[in-house]
């Protein structure tokens, strides 16, 4: 329900105001005038009170809205602080777990490359061992061989001494043998020759 009011027209009460001014006596060596604050006040009262309700409705809404953007902008600057806030914290375990991982993948491969050293140690001492049984395997063989060569030339050359000694006895048998088989025969022939004369 609206009020019936009659405003002053805003047109007539700021002609007033510029007619007080203008009335106003001026101040000697300058532009400035000298006027009747209460008057003045009472036309700036008047003109306050002929504002219109809808431009009165209307600076209220722009108050309202100039609250409600203020509101809104202190939620969003908390909802945008508090992002960020969460954001960094985010970043922050991010950044935690990804340094943990570092760090677990920089002990693995620390791990797998004391593992590998380990390893290739092992199989290099080993080879080692394999080569000093491999060249002990071919010295104490070598040694041997020798020793049976030794053994056998040593065997052969007694076998061949005795083969000599018993070959020369058996010819010196056998000249005897051939000496005494003359003899024999001398003999039987010197008997043949006294039968015959007998």
């Amino acid at each position: 329900m609206s009020e019936n009011i009659d405003y002053t027209p805003m047109n007539d009460l700021l002609e007033r105001i510029d007619e007080t001014i203008d009335n106003g006596a001026t101040v000697p060596f300058s532009n400035k005038k000298m006027v009747d604050g209460d008057h003045l006040h009472e036309l700036v009262d008047e003109v306050r009170m002929s504002i219109p309700p809808e431009i009165k409705r209307a600076q209220e809404l722009e108050i309202q809205r100039k609250a409600i953007l203020e509101n809104a902008k202190q939620e969003a600057d908390a909802i945008r602080n508090s992002a960020t806030s969460e954001k960094e914290a985010v970043m922050k375990e991010a950044k935690a777990e990804a340094d943990k991982l570092v760090s677990q993948e920089a002990i693995i491969a620390r791990a797998e490359q004391y593992v590998k050293e380990q390893v290739d140690r092992a199989n290099q001492e080993a080879e080692d061992i394999i080569n000093r049984a491999r060249a002990d395997a071919e010295n104490i063989i070598a040694d041997a061989n020798n020793k049976r060569q030794s053994i056998l030339d040593a065997m052969i050359a007694n076998i061949n001494a005795t083969l000599g000694e018993a070959s020369e006895t058996l010819q010196s048998d056998v000249n005897r043998l051939s000496k005494s088989l003359d003899d024999v025969n001398r003999m039987r022939d010197a008997i043949i020759k006294l039968s015959e004369q007998v």
